[in-house]
């Protein structure tokens, strides 16, 4: 929105979790040439693929412009764009945003680039029946029996050293700062390459110094006038799994809670398991107790106020470098209170000394998968993670109706421990584990396959 405002497009805003309903009647009413959508989390996809059947039902015409970090050409190519007879065309990121608007608006570029764009889609979904074709899928079964190997009978499971809830209110944000991973920050501004080299690219390295250094000016009045407040709060919970699921346990061992996970259902070729996060997790049958780690942060609480002004005073420019360093904060602040776990709290890796270089690329033992991502892409487990943190009340954080989280800038997941852990994408799924997963949910079909949508064959 804010590159095509610059590019002097009128642009209409309507803000975050609009129904489609909503946007038909202000597209009618403004008589608008092109229609944008926008996704952040994978239930995005869904209801972007409605819109457009919505706008096929209606009689629309307009182009449909498909963004967002949870987008991608194969998924407009292969769930949106059948629903709707007129343009659909995937932008990249922001940058490419001002291109594609002027090509569709214009008498002599559009019909091209229309007719280009549709040869993309075509050959994408093409290519897609092939590769499906090719790839060989298992049933749940088979899968399930293909299992992560591990000896849980010479594994002992580390008891956390601190088993109740931890609150932790107003966490410094200059402790946070030394935890940053700046490479997510310079791609917020379509800025390509990793932190530090990017500050000596030979072409970007002059730009990527200044917006380093407006970040830390802006980081040091963030900091020293406290704009915004971080807080975090989690617990580690006695744990077991029971097939793909995992039971949560209180401290008398009654089960506090299910949390439901989806396995890999591809074949992996010979020794490669097709893996759950349940694996990592030691079976009931085992007849040793495991624990499971739930958290939740935000480095996000204050930041609207702050917004609202630069916005107010038109300046796009600090209120997007304010919302990214908020962003980089809750990751910091997870990054942290996954360090704190592992030596303190849990204390499996108590001896652990690791650079924040280390701990960006992950060097540490455990995992923290976060619902809504490869590893379990479902979002509504959050709700789990929400009632038994009590995050609302502990932490200042929502959940919106499609499982976004408020403020922003949030971060939220497990924990688990076992040194086999490794971060896997789930993929596709077949009908039988869609079926399972519904019945273990307690979902209708239907349910399910709005949920579930993205990895769906």
């Amino acid at each position: 929105g804010v590159v095509l405002q610059c590019n002097n497009f009128e642009v209409i805003d309507l803000g975050v979790m609009v129904p489609a309903s909503r946007i038909l009647e202000e597209a009618r009413k403004h008589q608008v040439d092109i229609i944008g959508l926008s996704g952040l989390i994978t239930p995005s996809l869904e209801e972007m693929t409605h819109v457009a059947k919505e706008l096929q039902r209606e009689g629309f015409t307009v182009p449909l412009l498909i963004g967002g970090a949870t987008t991608s050409r194969a998924h407009t190519a292969l769930k949106i764009e059948p629903g709707y007879d007129h343009p659909v065309v995937w932008v990249k990121d922001a940058s490419r945003a001002v291109g594609v608007a002027q090509s569709l608006i214009s008498a002599e570029l559009k019909s091209e680039f229309v007719a280009r764009n549709r040869a993309e889609h075509a050959e994408l979904r093409q290519l897609h029946q092939q590769k499906a074709g090719r790839t060989q899928s298992l049933s749940l079964a088979a899968a399930r029996a293909n299992r992560v190997a591990i000896d849980w009978q010479a594994y002992a499971p580390p008891p956390p050293a601190h088993a109740e809830l931890l609150v932790l209110n107003d966490y410094p944000l200059a402790e946070l700062r030394d935890y940053i991973d700046w490479t997510p920050f310079f791609h917020t501004w379509e800025m390509k390459g990793s932190y530090p080299k990017i500050l000596q690219d030979a072409v970007k390295g002059g730009e990527a110094r200044k917006l380093f250094a407006d970040a830390q000016t802006m980081l040091d009045t963030i900091i020293r006038e406290k704009w915004l407040t971080a807080r975090a709060v989690l617990r580690l919970f006695p744990a077991n799994s029971i097939g793909d699921d995992v039971e949560l346990y209180d401290e008398h061992g009654r089960v506090r809670g299910v949390v439901h996970f989806l396995r890999q259902q591809e074949s992996k070729g010979e020794g490669i398991a097709n893996r759950c996060l349940a694996d990592f997790i030691a079976p009931k049958t085992s007849g040793k107790r495991d624990c499971l780690g739930m958290f939740a942060v935000t480095a996000g609480l204050g930041i609207d106020a702050h917004v609202a002004r630069f916005e107010r005073s038109h300046d796009d420019y600090h209120a997007i470098m304010l919302k990214a360093l908020a962003d980089r904060l809750a990751e910091a602040l997870a990054e942290r209170l996954h360090q704190r776990v592992r030596g303190e709290f849990w204390g499996y890796a108590a001896s652990e000394t690791l650079d924040n270089e280390a701990l960006i690329q992950e060097r540490y033992q455990g995992i923290r998968p976060a619902p809504g991502y490869p590893a379990c892409p479902e979002h509504t487990e959050k709700a789990l993670i929400w009632d038994l943190l009590q995050a609302q009340k502990n932490a200042g954080m929502q959940l919106t109706d499609s499982y976004a989280m408020l403020p922003a800038a949030s971060v939220s997941g497990y924990y688990l421990s076992h040194p086999q852990a490794k971060y896997f994408a789930v993929g596709k799924i077949q009908p039988d584990q869609l079926a399972d997963y519904a019945m273990r949910k307690g979902w209708s079909k239907s349910d399910a396959e709005y949920w579930l949508a993205p990895n769906l064959g």
